[in-house]
Parts: C-alpha cells; structure tokens; sequence
C-alpha cells in the first residue's frame, strides 16, 4: 500500500502557523504523505518575521535528490524561495519531473518583510513558473508578476491572463485583499487564458489568519496529487482553507495573527 505523497519545499516558520509547518499539517489533514525539504530558516511568531537565513542551494539541491530518489512524489508545493541560483536549480530538476507543481510565490511576509530579492523575481518569471502547473499568487504578487493594478474582479482575470503568458499552466489569483462581504478567487487556465473559474467564500472575521496562502496551496497540491483536475482541486482547496480559518476563531496562540486550525476534521492517510 503506497499513500499519496507531497513534497513541500518552502520556509520553516518556528511558530508553526506558516510555510513548512503549515504545510505539513494541511497535507497530512487532508490524508497524504508529506515529504520536506528547507529553503530557509526564518526567525518570526504570530507578531511577524525577525529574520530570514537562507539555505544553501546545494543544501537545498541536496534534499531534494535525496527525497525523489528514494519517495515516489505525487505532486509539488513551493513556496519560500529566495535567490536567482535556487529558483534555477528548482527548475532545472522540475523539467525532468512531469509532476504537478503548485507555487505560492512568497515574495513579501504579511507584515511586510521582503522575503525574496528583487533582482529574483524576474528569473522566477522567466525560468520557474514555466514548470508550475499552478501559480497561486495574491493581489499585491498578481501586481508585480503582471504589471498590472487591481481593483476589481475583472482586474483581476486580466492580470491572471498577463501572467499566463509565462508559460504556466494555470493562475490562481486570490482575492482577499480586495474589499467585500465574500472573497473571490480567480482561476485562470486553458493555451491563451481562454478558461476562467471563480470561486466565491464568505469572509471569516477571525485574528488567526497566519499561513492561509501556504495552507491553500499545500492543499490544492494535495488534491492534485490525489488525481484530481486543476479546478476541481482549487475548489476542494478553498473550502478546507474556509473551514480551517472558521475553525480558528476561538484559538489563542500568540499576541498577533494566529494559526489556522488544521485538524478541524483531519483524514486517515489514504493509500491506494
């Protein structure tokens, strides 16, 4: 019996509310395998990020070798990624690997630490998000990937179309930076943009929204890996993150944004 199995690459968050923490408890939840590899070390708690100390690349090239040598891998999340030599490195191995991959591209921390160099996020475009079969970036990344300001719903499909032109295979741009009663997410996809999805949540009045992005696509990458298409696996991903911030709101950890509530409902792990 083999379960379904994702590889995580991201940042570690010592509070537990983000990157590879979060992502280890939204795949597990939902009843997959995960596998870990560290791209960073960051020093941050519910208040915001400290510090970030970067990994390796070769520590990192390291991991992820080690990982795929020996695990079979369903689908990919990255997240965290923070110089032009890691992001084409990543690249590079994903070629090889006809595997789903799902990219939160972290560029800025909540607070608003900067979390990847500037001068990266052109060979990101360029190189990486070809490779993804996902991309799930919010309002403020749309805006830097796309050039491209958003004030609207409709902005939005036209920023996701402008990314597209990247070479990924699909564009997730997430609405909850705009202001509403609900939040709307757009699904970009198809050869010229020509397909479009939204998917439409009521706002959670909640102080414990830390790691909703990682949270989202560490479970889109999960139902992916689990054989489900693109949009069905977005919309099973936006209600387990619905259900996770309504699950949260009588948590208290920290004295800022707290953590999300993962195992509201968790999954036995599925094998096939």
């Amino acid at each position: 019996m083999k379960p379904y199995t994702v590889l995580s690459i991201a940042g570690s968050d010592c509070s537990g509310g983000a990157g590879i923490q979060a992502d280890l408890k939204t795949i597990s939840a939902l009843g997959c395998y995960a596998a870990t590899v560290i791209t960073a070390v960051t020093v941050q708690n519910t208040c915001g990020v400290e510090n970030v100390f970067p990994v390796p690349t070769e520590i990192i090239k390291a991991q992820i070798e080690s990982v795929m040598n020996d695990i079979q891998i369903d689908a990919i999340k990255i997240g965290m990624v923070t110089d032009c030599t890691v992001i084409r490195m990543l690249a590079e191995i994903l070629q090889q690997a006809p595997i789903p991959v799902v990219f939160d591209p972290v560029l800025i921390s909540s607070s608003g630490y900067p979390l990847m160099q500037p001068e990266a996020i052109n060979t990101m475009y360029e190189s990486l998000l070809p490779c993804c079969t996902l991309l799930t970036p919010n309002i403020p990344e749309t805006e830097v990937l796309s050039h491209h300001t958003i004030k609207n719903v409709t902005d939005m499909h036209d920023a996701g179309r402008k990314i597209l032109q990247s070479g990924c295979k699909a564009v997730l741009v997430k609405g909850g930076h705009l202001n509403g009663s609900a939040k709307t997410d757009v699904l970009i996809h198809g050869m010229n943009g020509e397909l479009s999805q939204t998917y439409e949540a009521p706002e959670i009045h909640t102080n414990n929204s830390h790691g909703t992005g990682c949270t989202l696509s560490s479970a889109i990458a999960a139902w992916l890996a689990q054989g489900f298409s693109v949009p069905e696996a977005v919309a099973k991903g936006k209600i387990y993150l619905t259900e996770a911030l309504a699950g949260a709101q009588n948590l208290q950890i920290g004295h800022g944004h707290g953590p999300l509530n993962h195992f509201f409902n968790p999954k036995k792990l599925i094998v096939r």
